[in-house]
């Protein structure tokens, strides 16, 4: 798969994998056969939470990776954890998945004209927010969930880390742009970043370009995309969400995705792919 150096001496593949989904909507089993076929199709960068999985996700994606360190790229963020009710909620999870399993297997014997046509949204914060809490961005709990990752993951670095999409302006930029130094010369990060929503990008024009990637909502279609291609085109940047995004009806995913490449040459799309044959064909996309 073709790759691309977003910072120098790190090259992840322009297709990356996101974990989101991982232990949340979809279980192990299914999840381990997606990031092995990740794997064998060339795709090395894999995105993921302390929040993902409700706080679940990171342990199970380490040891899905366990071996192959050097052959991949791990991206993790902190700034949202998972709380209390959500270890609650761990063991009742596949019952979970499984009643949303029958029920959109019902939802073909529905008319056609009963069918909610609204796009569905796996990351529905009125659900998801019950189960996670937002930690202060500055220095010392940037390292504590640093720590926290790498523990679970399994490893002793990261090679990207963002500040995971903050409601509101970081109100220390300065120490935390020190801790992150501090931590690069620890060797325990080889990036920083931010993640963050587009309609959101405005909170933090003080300081964006101060990190050392961004990574955001894009998608063609999209009323910003056009400045956004002006903007950011030759930069190297992450995006997510680059199908399910608002953007025109008028492309199929698979001319989402390669318009994005050709619009942005130097950046990564993250797509969450647990349906082999999609991934393959995915994949595809960019031998």
């Amino acid at each position: 798969m073709k790759k691309v150096e977003l910072v120098k001496g790190i090259e992840s593949s322009v297709l990356g994998f996101g974990c989101a989904p991982i232990l949340g909507s979809v279980g192990g089993a299914k999840a381990g056969r997606a990031l092995s076929c990740a794997l064998d199709n060339g795709i090395n960068h894999f995105d993921i939470a302390r929040s993902y999985g409700y706080g679940e996700a990171e342990k199970f994606v380490g040891k899905a990776l366990k071996g192959k360190r050097d052959e991949v790229i791990i991206a993790s963020k902190f700034g949202i954890k998972a709380n209390f009710k959500a270890k609650l909620l761990s063991p009742v999870k596949p019952l979970i998945r499984y009643a949303l399993s029958k029920k959109k297997q019902s939802a073909v014997e529905v008319k056609p004209e009963e069918i909610n046509t609204k796009p569905a949204d796996d990351k529905n914060p009125a659900i998801a927010d019950r189960f996670h809490y937002r930690i202060d961005i500055n220095a010392a709990e940037m390292r504590k969930s640093l720590e926290e990752s790498l523990s679970a993951l399994g490893t002793d670095y990261l090679d990207y880390f963002f500040v995971h999409e903050p409601y509101q302006s970081i109100k220390n930029p300065d120490e935390l742009f020190e801790a992150a130094h501090l931590l690069k010369k620890e060797g325990k990060i080889r990036a920083f970043g931010l993640a963050f929503m587009q309609n959101q990008q405005h909170l933090h024009d003080t300081y964006i370009n101060r990190f050392d990637l961004l990574q955001f909502n894009n998608s063609p279609g999209l009323l910003t995309y056009k400045d956004t291609v002006n903007d950011r085109g030759e930069q190297p940047n992450i995006f997510f969400s680059p199908i399910n995004n608002g953007g025109t009806n008028m492309l199929t995913p698979a001319e989402k995705l390669t318009t994005l490449n050709a619009d942005f040459p130097n950046s990564v799309i993250l797509c969450s792919m647990f349906n082999e044959k999609h991934l393959v064909s995915n994949a595809a996309l960019f031998r």
